[in-house]
């Protein structure tokens, strides 16, 4: 790739490392999944179409990368995912907004895979229906289907949270594109 093209890459880190937190739930894991990444961009860099879109070429190569790590290591990833739901993290009780947030990330976190890569691309990314699912290699209709899974199941949750705190008024989570029904 030219100068140009590596300046562009390294501008998209932030988005790749994002996303690939989002997927992997585990910042170390993120990294790694993140040089494989730019590993395997390079090697096939000749795939890449001037004047294409880098940024949902590189989402991409991402996600395909995680899909095949995930199948090659799916004894790994249950050891590790058992490791994580064993260490809870410790947040302090006097301060609501750090909590509020954990738990957001934890139903984030809670969505199947499917859900929170598809959340994660239009919500957080900010990627646009086609690009999404361009990225993610499937049809735009399978990601709003899955879009929508999502913001419900994320609703769901909030109507939950909301009844278990009784007599304390609190923000309502709001899904970036989702309705405020």
């Amino acid at each position: 790739m030219n100068e140009t093209k590596r300046i562009d890459v390294i501008g998209l880190l932030g988005p790749m490392r994002r996303y690939a937190r989002s997927l992997t739930r585990d910042e170390a894991q993120a990294d790694d999944l993140v040089q494989d990444t730019l590993v395997r961009a390079y090697e096939g860099s000749s795939t890449f179409r001037p004047g294409g879109n880098l940024r949902g070429w590189l989402l991409s190569i991402l996600h395909n990368t995680f899909i095949d790590s995930r199948r090659r290591d799916a004894a790994e990833a249950r050891r590790m995912q058992q490791a994580a739901e064993i260490a809870e993290p410790v947040s302090p009780a006097e301060q609501e907004n750090r909590v509020r947030l954990r738990q957001i990330q934890q139903a984030f976190m809670s969505l199947p895979e499917e859900q929170r890569a598809v959340l994660h691309l239009i919500a957080i990314e900010g990627l646009s229906y086609q690009e999404a699912a361009e990225s993610l290699g499937i049809p735009v209709g399978t990601l709003m289907s899955r879009l929508g899974r999502a913001r419900a199941a994320l609703r769901a949750f909030e109507a939950g949270a909301a009844q278990a705190v009784v007599g304390r008024p609190r923000p309502n989570l709001r899904v970036v594109g989702g309705s405020h029904d």
